[in-house]
């Protein structure tokens, strides 16, 4: 009886160092990603719609219409990486999100045109996360991968699987 326990011990230890192993790495291997980075080497950061605005020219209108991707970058498949950005949420479990676009700026896909697919990113997490609304910057750090998905608000073009969703520490 005495061995069975020293058994279990054992094997429950050993289920304990390999349930922390992952995290003691995933710290390491983290890329840290930018929005730039998502583009082609070919690619603007800023939709034509948008660079009107910048610009000051009050005859150009955005149209409404999601610009088209200029491609996309697959570097990081299956990569673990953290990405800074605004949540417009999708779907919700209890109080908290479950799926959301992670946007590079306030108010994309809301009260402008989406900005292109490369730069959207759909994100689920097993764990709701309590958004303090479509305004508060945040990191989400996972598993990341090109996917085309297609919502209401948007075509996507990348997805990543949170592992952890905070609020943005800049």
């Amino acid at each position: 009886m005495v061995k069975l326990f020293a058994n279990r011990r054992r094997v429950l230890t050993g289920f304990g160092a390999l349930a922390l192993a992952p995290h003691a790495a995933f710290a390491e291997d983290v890329i840290d990603l930018e929005w730039q980075d998502l583009l082609p080497d070919s690619g603007s950061a800023i939709s034509p719609a948008l660079q009107s605005l910048f610009e000051h020219d009050e005859t150009a209108i955005p149209s409404g219409v999601q610009p088209q991707s200029t491609g996309v970058r697959t570097d990081w498949n299956g990569a673990v990486v953290s990405l800074p950005g605004f949540i417009v949420p999708i779907d919700y479990a209890g109080s908290g999100v479950t799926a959301f676009i992670l946007v590079p700026y306030v108010g994309a896909c809301v009260h402008v045109p989406p900005p292109p697919a490369n730069q959207l990113v759909f994100v689920t997490t097993a764990t709701p996360y309590e958004s303090a609304g479509l305004f508060e910057p945040v990191t989400v750090t996972g598993m990341f991968g090109t996917a085309s998905t297609s919502t209401q608000l948007a075509d996507i073009a990348y997805a990543l699987s949170a592992d952890v969703i905070a609020p943005y520490q800049g």
